[in-house]
């Protein structure tokens, strides 16, 4: 099963985008984890690692999808 990762920092741009991303990814395909940046600041530098520039974002396969645009990351980690 591929692992895919949600990242977001809860603004509604994120939200309304984490409820499309559970909602259409097959779960039979893809075990999604949702982490919330601004809740698990610990996880930032995970995120940045990844390759994830802003906010939200899916990491499926080292691969980054910027998705819309709710914050960068930077603005993040400043938050």
């Amino acid at each position: 099963m591929a692992k895919a990762v949600f990242y977001h920092a809860g603004c509604p741009v994120c939200v309304d985008a984490e409820q499309a991303v559970l909602e259409y990814l097959d779960k039979a395909k893809v075990d999604t984890e949702v982490v919330h940046l601004g809740s698990d600041r610990s996880r930032i530098a995970e995120a940045e690692q990844a390759g994830v520039k802003s906010v939200p974002a899916l990491v499926v396969g080292g691969n980054v999808y910027h998705i819309n645009f709710g914050a960068s990351l930077e603005d993040v980690k400043n938050g």
